[in-house]
């Protein structure tokens, strides 16, 4: 084996260190936990964080962001301002430490009650780090009688620090930067993480409040939640939650292990639940805690203990049933926790999880005495939140066995000419070409059969009308022939979006067996009512092949126009009339017969070639009126129904044959 002739060698000048800003520039991912808008993202929210700490500190009420056209970003705080002057100490300046000094700030001696008791800002590298990554950054603080100013460029402090005599309103820091598209791949933060960053910190700051001004857009947005995450918990329930809210709050002491230094907490625990929306979310020293950690097993084990003991305790369990699990409290809750403490171990500088244990075990010990109290003393109540449990646990059973049953159904490569009765396939394997149509009744079979191109063009037989799968249950659903053969054929599972079938989901676009799937029924009454009910049928259980528009309904005409030898068709009224305006001497009419008396050279011309047939393509352009359109002729609405047909239905009366 021969190895690569390379010129350097691997020795002991080969090792080297980053050093000032490169630190960040060159490795901004370690930092920021990547390097494109994540990171970017992460950097801006290290300069709020120290804003935030300071209002909960208790200095300024209001913080001020303004997200500028060319990705710039200002952000002002009334705080006591930041320390920039000499530090005796340190023997360096302030502001060195503070913007060129990774691991330098005033936050680690936090649990000693010093300052910044419950602190999001920990590590000291967010506004170094955030500066070192800028293109360029101007710092300005009002504080002790003076206003001071820095100014970096690429990481750099250009022209030191200038401090001035200065009269104002109210301390401060303000900072407005730009972040470097040398180091981050994309800069341009969208305004809807503003929005959300800034509402979240408003729900777990309780009267802090947030303005956000667009420049792009010129608009301003403000946040602010009196009550903190009660409030937000009552704006998310939006007065449909089936209990009333709960909210809860302590503050403790402990340690993660026996050997490691004691530390505080206090906690916040706000719930109620509701069977239209859920919603779990953790905030740790105001961090969204994307990944939960401590406070989701926390509240998972809380919840799940005490709901079972008192379904138990109520002998609501049938014999031999299964316990239940978070999955079934989660479909009907709406639970935030809003958590501080004077140390905490966070899964890395992204802050997304903590791992604190004692956190993790006092938070699920409050919560369990406090719901065992709750369901004590509110018997009706916590009997609307077990049964509801029990609900949403039977529900999910029921669904995932029906899940296995369809996938059984559904499932395999076996050919499904062999396992689809009077299914007809085509020759072509090739999924760009293919087509399905799905004809009304076994004479409707017949004709297409003989007047289709065999190589492309597949035939699937609907006996009767088929179930209005806008009514009926899944369980019906499933046991119908029909639809599962119909299924079986398009072989790409089904959509379920029911709240508590999330397990039927099956759906994958890339089985679709079809390019086209053309629905080919009567021109009558009959036709036009299988056809809506087909269309019901892909609408409800596959309406991404509506959305991506891979159903088409094929015209047949409505009249024969024959003269001199030569036939017309026409599709409408209007084609009838314009056929007529162009025809000079004798000429006969007639209504058009039904697909399966059609000969097949005629099904060819008027239905299926390509070159001469009228295909209508169906894409719901509005969603919400084609629902709406859905649930007036083919849901419960029977006074919606009636009022339509009585004022519309004369619109349709030449679509049905009165001779």
């Amino acid at each position: 084996m021969t190895r690569a002739n390379k010129n350097t060698e691997y020795g002991n000048e080969s090792i080297s260190s980053l050093k000032g800003a490169d630190r960040v520039r060159l490795r901004p991912g370690v930092i920021f936990g990547s390097d494109g808008i994540e990171g970017c993202q992460h950097s801006m929210f290290e300069i709020l964080s120290n804003s935030i700490d300071e209002a909960r500190e208790g200095y300024g009420t209001v913080i001020e962001v303004v997200r500028h056209n060319d990705c710039s970003i200002m952000i002002k705080d009334h705080g006591r301002g930041i320390p920039l002057d000499y530090n005796t100490k340190e023997e360096r300046y302030n502001w060195e430490l503070v913007f060129c000094e990774l691991y330098a700030g005033g936050k680690y001696k936090n649990n000693a009650g010093e300052n910044y008791e419950f602190s999001l800002g920990l590590n000291g590298l967010g506004s170094c780090a955030t500066q070192y990554s800028s293109d360029y950054m101007d710092v300005t603080v009002y504080r002790d009688g003076y206003r001071y100013e820095l100014h970096f460029e690429k990481g750099e402090n250009i022209g030191g620090l200038k401090k001035d005599k200065c009269s104002y309103e109210h301390t401060g820091t303000i900072i407005k930067w730009k972040p470097d598209l040398d180091v981050f791949t994309d800069i341009n933060i969208p305004i809807d993480y503003y929005k959300t960053i800034l509402k979240k910190q408003a729900v777990v700051n309780a009267g802090l409040t947030f303005k956000l001004y667009d420049e792009e857009s010129g608009e301003s947005y403000e946040y602010c939640y009196e009550n903190g995450i009660i409030d937000y918990v009552k704006e998310i329930n939006q007065e449909k939650g089936f209990t009333e809210i709960q909210s809860y709050e302590t503050s403790t002491k402990g340690r993660d292990r026996e050997d490691k230094p004691e530390y505080k907490v206090k906690m916040q625990i706000a719930f109620c639940f509701n069977n239209e929306i859920n919603l779990l979310e953790y905030y740790h020293n105001s961090s969204f805690l994307e990944y939960g950690g401590a406070p989701d097993k926390a509240a998972k084990a809380a919840l799940v203990y005490e709901i079972d003991k008192c379904l138990k305790a109520r002998g609501k369990y049938n014999k031999d049933e299964t316990k239940i699990t978070f999955a079934d409290i989660e479909d009907s809750l709406i639970l935030v926790t809003n958590s501080f403490s004077t140390m905490t171990s966070y899964e890395n500088q992204t802050k997304k999880s903590i791992t604190n244990k004692f956190i993790q075990e006092a938070m699920t010990d409050f919560l369990k005495q406090q719901l065992e109290i709750y369901f004590i003393e509110n018997k009706m109540e916590s009997d609307k939140i077990i049964e509801q449990v029990l609900v949403n646990k039977r529900s999910r059973e029921t669904a995932e066995k029906t899940r296995i049953n369809i996938k059984k159904k559904l499932s395999g490569n076996i050919d499904i000419t062999n396992r689809v009765k009077k299914f007809v396939d085509c020759r072509s394997k090739d999924i760009n070409k293919r087509e399905i149509y799905i004809v009304e009744g076994d004479s409707a079979l017949g004709a297409c059969k003989l007047g289709r191109d065999a190589e492309f063009q597949a035939i699937m037989p609907v006996r009767g009308k088929i179930l209005n799968c806008l009514k009926a249950e899944y369980d019906g659903i499933f046991k119908n022939d029909i639809i599962v053969d119909l299924l079986k054929v398009l072989g790409c599972g089904v959509e379920i979006k029911s709240k508590h079938n999330k397990d039927l989901h099956t759906f994958d676009l890339n089985n679709l067996r079809w390019n086209k799937i053309i629905i080919c029924t009567d021109a009558d009454v009959d036709g036009f009512q299988i056809r809506t009910l087909i269309l019901a049928m892909l609408y409800r259980l596959v309406p991404t092949l509506i959305q991506e528009g891979k159903v088409y309904i094929a015209e047949s005409p409505l009249f024969e126009i024959s003269t001199k030898g030569k036939t017309y068709f026409a599709y409408s009224e209007k084609d009838k009339a314009a056929i007529l305006s162009k025809i000079n001497g004798k000429y006969t009419i007639q209504r058009s017969k039904g697909l399966g008396e059609n000969e097949p050279d005629m099904m060819w011309q008027t239905t299926m070639n390509p070159e001469t047939r009228r295909l209508i393509q169906v894409l719901p352009d509005d969603v919400v009126r084609t629902q709406e359109y859905f649930d007036l002729l083919l849901g419960d609405n029977l006074p919606g129904r009636k009022s339509f047909i009585e004022e519309n239905g004369h619109k349709y009366l030449d679509m049905i044959d009165v001779s």
